[in-house]
């Protein structure tokens, strides 16, 4: 009995370094991927930029379904269509979970960031409240803002050419406000608009830092204080001041709601939900304020990366403009009613999603709810499951040359961006950027729309060029070179944008005129009180 007890702990203790050992190691039986080493598995490996490279890198390497072994959790990376097709579409009801994020979700969000929660009753009845506002039915209401906030992009493009990036923003922010709270932005100087955006870059920075990711698959180390942990200090900062954004934009429209006066919007119907529910105002405050964060920063990316592909393939903007000139003519703005005959403008909207997946890697991963096997091989429960969508997008066998800006793939698609997502032949899908089953994201109708009015408006009014240098010679951008992050875009970079001629400049100056007389309020610059879902902008046909 002494004896067993003399060597106990060193049993013990052995077990625990066997235990310790085998943490990082990758099964046989799981889909195949980049050695591994003790403890860390393949964290030393993942890239502190440019992640999508890497991804795509390791799927020619180890095929379209390949894993990482990330500390003590599991990462399945997804990277064809049909692999997409197969998990996240057809098994969504297994597919559509999250893993635990610690950082990006308890502590940067307090567990109440939509795209971040788990496959629950919460998930499900604020996907439902989201639904409502987002379906294809409401998303052809919305024309109407659509309409104004791009009217004044365009007068902006002529007086503020040099601040583009701002003005697009402005459009998307606008527009995504008056759907989700009935008030609209109406200069980018608006303090909350730059507080907005400012948190996407932070919530990006936090998110990406090694300590942020050793934290997060390696609980063990939470228990150590902040001070040794920069990045949860941060987060739980930010967390602070984004809750206080989010929560003061939802008590005004509760109010508003309550006294009437508030223009139709999500938040007028989630206010009678809330009592029904039972949710509190913060977890109100983050389901509006998860709609205000994808509806401002992806449509705003996508068209930044129209912009620069213009400047990187002016034969695209020739073409596009031929048929513009072709379609509509030069008396008259674009509007809804031309887009199914300009095709070659649906084309540009498809090609940039492709060329530029704002999310890059798909956003946040899946996770499966338990075992499933897939081409022979395992994917354990609990393991996150990646869309890849760069890769995806730039498989040279779905778009040969896939750095090349051609809206031509896409001529013979007729098919909206929701009815190509559903498309049974996932080769036949136009592009990956918008997700993938249950978590497809729900603003695609919208999204869609506000993508072809900025593209098919822009092109009928301006020219884009490069913009010239002290040396006077053209600055081109590198389209190689993206922000890092959830949601990515290019690094920012200089264009030239001028009005085709003055008939087009002053058909643009007068529409936004007009429609800044017809709807808004001249001391506030907000829609005028019983201008809910205005049937009229102006003379243009919507």
């Amino acid at each position: 009995m002494a004896v067993i007890t003399t060597y106990l702990p060193i049993v013990v203790g052995i077990a625990l370094l066997i235990r310790l050992l085998m943490v990082g190691r990758r099964p046989k039986n799981y889909p195949p991927g980049p050695p591994t080493i003790p403890i860390l598995g393949n964290l030393h490996l993942m890239p502190t930029k440019d992640v999508h490279l890497q991804f795509e890198k390791w799927a020619r390497e180890y095929g379209p379904v390949y894993s990482l072994i990330l500390g003590t959790k599991v990462m399945v990376v997804l990277s064809s269509d049909r692999a997409v097709k197969d998990l996240l579409d057809k098994k969504s009801h297994m597919y559509s979970h999250r893993q635990e994020m610690y950082v990006g979700q308890t502590l940067c969000s307090g567990d109440m960031r939509i795209l971040m929660l788990g496959y629950t009753a919460k998930w499900r009845m604020s996907r439902k409240l989201v639904h409502a506002l987002l379906n294809v039915s409401s998303a052809k209401s919305y024309v109407p803002y659509q309409m104004l906030e791009n009217k004044q992009m365009l007068y902006e493009m002529i007086t503020k050419p040099d601040e583009f990036l701002y003005n697009i923003r402005r459009y998307s922010n606008a527009l995504t406000t008056t759907m989700v709270y009935g008030w609209r932005t109406p200069t980018y100087n608006d303090e909350k608009m730059r507080q907005l955006f400012d948190g996407f870059s932070e919530f990006a920075e936090i998110n990406q830092t090694g300590v942020a990711a050793l934290i997060d698959f390696f609980p063990i180390l939470r228990c150590l204080p902040d001070f040794l942990l920069p990045a949860r200090k941060k987060a739980k900062e930010l967390h602070k001041k984004e809750l206080g954004l989010y929560k003061g934009h939802w008590l005004k429209a509760k109010e508003d709601t309550l006294k009437g006066t508030i223009t139709h919007c999500f938040c007028e119907d989630a206010v009678p939900v809330q009592k029904k529910e039972g949710f509190s105002d913060d977890e109100a405050a983050y389901i509006a304020g998860t709609l205000l964060e994808a509806g401002s920063d992806t449509t705003s990316s996508t068209l930044y990366g129209f912009v620069q592909a213009m400047l990187l393939y002016p034969e695209v903007q020739r073409k596009a403009q031929e048929e513009i000139d072709r379609v509509v003519g030069p008396d008259r703005l674009p509007t809804m009613d031309d887009e199914p005959n300009l095709q070659y403008s649906r084309a540009i909207v498809k090609e940039s999603l492709r060329w530029m997946p704002t999310t890059i890697m798909g956003a946040v991963p899946h996770a499966v709810t338990q075992d499933d096997y897939y081409n022979g091989y395992l994917i354990p429960a609990h393991a996150a499951v990646v869309n890849n969508a760069w890769a995806i997008n730039h498989d040279p066998v779905r778009a040969p040359e896939p750095r090349r800006f051609k809206p031509e793939r896409h001529m013979d698609d007729k098919l909206s961006l929701a009815d190509s997502a559903a498309n049974p032949d996932p080769a036949k899908r136009d592009q990956f950027t918008f997700g993938a089953g249950r978590r497809i994201c729900p603003g695609i109708h919208v999204a869609e729309r506000s993508l072809f009015l900025g593209v098919a408006r822009m092109l009928w009014g301006f020219n884009i060029a490069p913009k010239l240098g002290v040396d006077g010679k053209e600055i081109i951008p590198d389209q190689e070179k993206l922000t890092q992050g959830f949601v990515c875009m290019p690094e920012e970079y200089p264009a030239t944008i001028t009005p085709r001629d003055e008939r087009r400049k002053g058909i643009m100056e007068e529409e936004w005129f007009a429609a800044e007389r017809e709807c808004l309020d001249p001391e506030t610059k907000q829609w005028k009180q019983g201008m809910n879902w205005v049937p009229k902008l102006s003379s243009t046909k919507v």
